[in-house]
């Protein structure tokens, strides 16, 4: 009776074990943190100039007769246009190579070597040679183009515009969505109300999908699990 509890309860500690390696080796693989879609609303607070009711000029409403309408103000819409390319390639080769050689000529005697059965016993040579090449070489490269509309959730005190937005779109069985966030500078802003992503500082972009062809892409989770960095093995 305590063989099998033990043996039982051994059973259970393991199948504990296992599952906590598993989720935290997957927990660690989730794109974007595993955060659902979800509008993102500007954010109002004491920043930005409260309008005084009863006068003609009303702070934060200001307009420029010589400035294109363009986002300037918490809740206005700015369009960024994706054009993220970046390529890294770095190599490394090293080649070494060593070689060494020592002869002793054995002494004559009588005008003859010194010989056993005809073999020389008295001379000595030793040689060494050693080597060795190594090759590293790694390449990446990502490109990203399209567009998404933003919403200016705060303005700062030097006129720079905190934006952020995401966009879902539903194809079939899947989902895509692109999600975006950074500090715009005003002067960067086209006429046509957009700038490009390049030109946003501290910029947060997130481009992935989910449903069957994303599922589909990657690997299950047995292989997630022993590729973990969590993973001891």
């Amino acid at each position: 009776m305590t063989m099998r509890r033990t043996t039982r309860d051994v059973c259970v500690m393991l199948g504990a074990l296992l599952g906590a390696l598993m989720f935290s080796g997957c927990a660690s693989l989730q794109e974007d943190g595993g955060r659902d879609f979800g509008a993102a609303w500007p954010d109002v607070d004491g920043d930005v100039a409260k309008p005084q009711n009863g006068a003609i000029y009303v702070q934060g409403t200001e307009t420029s007769l010589w400035n294109n309408v363009t986002a300037r103000n918490v809740g206005d819409t700015l369009t960024v246009v994706l054009s993220e390319s970046t390529e890294a390639e770095k190599s490394a080769t090293t080649t070494a190579k060593k070689s060494s050689s020592a002869e002793l000529t054995g002494p004559t005697i009588a005008g003859r070597a010194v010989t056993h059965n005809g073999t020389p016993i008295l001379e000595m040579g030793m040689g060494n040679d050693s080597q060795f090449a190594g090759n590293g070489q790694a390449t990446q490269s990502n490109k990203l183009d399209g567009y998404i509309t933003v919403t200016v959730a705060k303005r700062f005190s030097n006129g720079n515009l905190l934006v952020r937005g995401q966009k879902l779109v539903m194809i079939n069985a899947g989902r895509e969505y692109v999600r975006l966030q950074g500090i715009v500078r005003p002067s960067d802003i086209s006429p046509d109300n957009s700038v490009v992503s390049w030109k946003v500082a501290d910029a947060y972009i997130a481009y992935g999908g989910q449903g069957t062809v994303a599922n589909a892409s990657k690997p299950g989770w047995l292989y997630r699990f022993f590729n973990s960095p969590k993973t001891p093995f």
